[in-house]
């Protein structure tokens, strides 16, 4: 199943992805008199298995008598798809340095002797970097000369709770998507922190869907890639991770509560454009496409403003 947040009416919708089509859950499920909220992506992820159950419920309807439910189900093509949570919670939780080789691109790339993370290093993101797939990124040159890329798997909380034991972890995830984590790498130098030059607007493409984890199978064999006008620079396996989820959201809600809706990004792999020789950044026009295999492939635009 593949849950999707998308623009129907002048309205954003929750649904999902039934073949070319989008089934509007909202609208199937006053249709098929479902009690649970289905009205947005953060109503169904703070309904937990009683919602997962109705949207399952739904689909099968839908692919079973689609007449029935033909008011709710539009045509993909016809759709815009927006961040699968539109509107966050609170900040992105993200995860620095998570890849061996990419700390050491890094290290060699600026000639430092950067150790490999004993502990996870977390950053946030501010909640207007969210863009949607298909979203144009914004490029402004007055502020950044060093936009640069980073496909990285994000993972979305389904139950809260603080103090979350390794071994519990997957029981608090609702899901996973695609995250581009955009980079002004000269921010990031100027300010001697990470906040600054990962929080310029239109800076964290998500998408295109949230696959709940009971579909997913282990995420450890999980396959990410990107590419910038079609040239591949990143390709690895969630599996070579320093920090494995478990223990990322084990350490992430230490003494500090993670809520329903909350998306924690899990760190890039090698290849990023700061540390090719010469670097290559982003420039107005690229295409870049982020991809996670049994999730999908998320789009965006480089535009410079």
């Amino acid at each position: 199943m593949k849950l999707v947040s998308f623009r129907r009416d002048q309205h954003i919708a929750a649904g999902l992805l039934v073949d070319s089509n989008i089934l509007d859950l909202g609208a199937a499920g006053k249709a098929c008199d479902e009690s649970a909220d289905l009205s947005s992506m953060l109503a169904i992820i703070r309904g937990g298995r009683a919602a997962l159950s109705a949207c399952r419920r739904l689909e099968e309807r839908a692919r079973a008598e689609p007449n029935r439910l033909s008011a709710a189900l539009v045509p993909a093509s016809s759709t815009t798809l927006v961040a699968p949570i539109p509107v966050p919670v609170r900040n992105i939780f993200c995860v620095g340095r998570n890849y061996l080789d990419h700390v050491r691109e890094g290290a060699a790339a600026r000639n430092l002797n950067i150790p490999v993370p004993e502990v996870p290093q977390f950053f946030t993101k501010a909640t207007h970097t969210l863009a949607g797939p298909g979203a144009e990124v914004r490029l402004d040159r007055k502020l950044t000369q060093k936009l640069d890329y980073e496909v990285e798997l994000a993972v979305i909380i389904g139950r809260g709770g603080r103090d979350i034991p390794a071994g519990a972890a997957f029981e608090h995830i609702f899901g996973y998507t695609v995250a581009n984590d955009v980079t002004a790498r000269d921010l990031q130098r100027r300010h001697d922190q990470w906040f600054k030059g990962k929080s310029l607007d239109t800076t964290l493409p998500l998408g295109p869907c949230i696959v709940p984890h009971d579909d997913m199978g282990d995420p450890r064999t999980l396959e990410l890639s990107l590419s910038v006008n079609g040239e591949e620079r990143q390709r690895a396996r969630v599996e070579q991770m320093i920090f494995d989820i478990p223990t990322l959201i084990a350490s992430l809600s230490a003494g500090l509560t993670l809520e329903p809706g909350d998306i924690l990004s899990t760190g890039t792999p090698a290849g990023v454009g700061f540390a090719m020789t010469p670097p290559r950044y982003l420039s107005g026009g690229d295409e870049v496409i982020a991809r996670i295999d049994r999730i999908g492939e998320l789009r965006s635009r480089i535009v410079e403003v």
